[in-house]
């Protein structure tokens, strides 16, 4: 074999942090549904269109599907050749050394770890409006966030003491989590089912109300402020609507665990980005064309649309409950993800050695998986959606451009290594990946940037102070075939 090959070695041994290999490619494509439909849909859109792009939401869920687009086929190329734990943080340990790695892998950890929070926070909203349609009143104190305001300045406190249902949320998936990937693929699986057949339904029966009134003008003029409407609120939406795309990297995740990862990761990745896609436009179609969507800034907008028009009234409930089912899947997808990034970064050496322990009957990474729901259920029951929801698409865009980033890199250096998945027309893909999502970057808010500033520092002060000394020799090299 020659210098520039790609080898894997593996210097832990194996017994004592081995996954299960339990998933096959249908359960590979439903985690990755599961992860992205859902706040997209049921939460983040309603926002999006109220406060920036108006009908035109549509088009900021192609731009941020773009992105994903993108950024999923150099994932895809990079979950054949590297199929192990750890996703964008793997990759980039393989080509751009340690430092870069650690990097890369905190922002996954606010992706990852903040999404479930964002997610479940969601949750909650709908949990509460389907409680009062059976005329049960949960207290205000304990069903919202403590805090609230986009922006460090407007940070305030709300008066309420804690979000009940989400925290419940987070610690209930957080113990099926430790139970077994192949019990939470059940879950998943089912909870997938009744949300995609909602979905469904409310665009089926939705279509046949959608006026042309409500879509004009479709793109609203700007209001004198970037982000408020217009072209710039386009960019600003998608921005925010990227954060419903962050799950169909869960399936690059979940390599350590797939039967035959090379093969199957790959084509989950791109079905699921298709059908999620095509989900979310339709959906915003939807919401925008039945009702004045001004009025969208509401924690369920789905079911709060629905709710406008008297022949869909019965669908109200299903909505609710497929909203439920939605969020949840989302919730255990994205914190599933993130205690396998923890797993793959302590197996590393970057964090304490714990953190990759596996436990001895339900072979899972158990202690990160409690320390993931832990915080997880801390933010979800103190932090309002907004702020959740930015601080995990800026922590996702800097993953994604460092995958498509690390593609270029190896296609350099090692043209013929072996890929079972060839990403095609890679010097436009790449390049196309890293400017869109680079875009979507630079549109969202200045509190975010700050808070990205803080988080970044933080993850220097651990990695100077204990992973430089404790981080293992990388267990990749890159190689051509003879």
């Amino acid at each position: 074999m020659s210098d520039d090959a790609l080898e894997i070695t593996d210097p832990v041994v194996a017994d004592e942090h081995e996954l299960r290999r339990a998933l096959g490619a249908f359960d590979l494509t439903l985690i990755g549904i599961g992860s992205v439909i859902g706040a997209g849909i049921f939460v983040v859109a309603g926002t999006a269109a109220a406060e920036h792009a108006g009908p035109a939401v549509m088009l900021s869920f192609i731009i941020a599907s773009a992105g994903c687009f993108f950024a999923g086929l150099c994932y895809a190329e990079f979950a054949g050749m590297i199929p192990h734990a750890g996703s964008s943080y793997t990759y980039t340990y393989a080509t751009m050394g340690r430092f870069m790695a650690w990097f890369v892998g905190w922002n996954m950890v606010l992706e990852y770890g903040v999404a479930g929070s964002g997610v479940a926070v969601g949750w909650s909203a709908y949990f509460l409006n389907l409680l009062s349609s059976f005329g049960i009143t949960f207290p205000a104190a304990f069903a919202n966030a403590p805090l609230a305001g986009a922006d460090l300045g407007s940070m305030h406190f709300t008066g309420a003491i804690i979000n009940l249902p989400a925290l419940v949320l987070v610690l209930a998936l957080t113990t099926l989590l430790v139970v077994g990937v192949r019990e939470t693929a059940r879950f998943n699986g089912a909870m997938v089912l009744i949300k995609v057949s909602i979905v469904l339904l409310v665009i089926l029966f939705g279509l046949p109300y959608v006026t042309a009134g409500h879509l004009t003008p479709f793109i609203p003029p700007n209001e004198g402020v970037w982000g408020k409407y217009g072209v710039s609120g386009i960019l600003a939406a998608s921005g925010i609507v990227f954060f419903a795309y962050v799950g169909f990297e869960t399936v690059s995740v979940a390599a350590q665990e797939a039967k035959d990862p090379q093969r199957d990761i790959p084509s989950a990745i791109l079905i699921t980005l298709v059908v999620c896609t095509t989900l979310y436009v339709l959906m915003g179609l939807v919401l925008t064309g039945i009702t004045n969507w001004r009025d969208l800034n509401v924690g369920n907008p789905v079911s709060f649309a629905i709710g406008k028009i008297a022949a869909l009234s019965w669908l109200t409930l299903p909505v609710n409950i497929g909203a439920l089912a939605g969020l949840a899947s989302v919730t255990f997808a994205t914190m599933y993800g993130q205690s396998r990034v923890f797993y793959g970064m302590a197996r590393d050496g970057f964090l304490p050695p714990a953190f990759a322990s596996v436990h001895p009957k339900f072979r899972t990474p158990w202690l990160c998986t409690i320390a993931i729901g832990a915080v997880a259920a801390f933010l979800a029951a103190l932090f309002p959606l907004d702020i959740l929801a930015d601080l995990v698409s800026i922590g996702t865009l800097v993953a994604f451009i460092s995958v498509c980033v690390c593609v270029l890199l190896v296609r350099r250096r090692a043209p013929r290594a072996n890929r079972p998945f060839r990403t095609p027309f890679i010097w436009l893909v790449a390049p196309a990946g890293i400017a869109v999502c680079g875009l979507m970057i630079l549109s969202l808010s200045n509190g975010t940037w700050i808070r990205l500033v803080v988080w970044t520092a933080i993850g220097m002060v651990i990695y100077f102070g204990y992973s430089i000394r404790h981080a293992l020799p990388s267990k990749w090299t890159v190689t051509n075939r003879d």
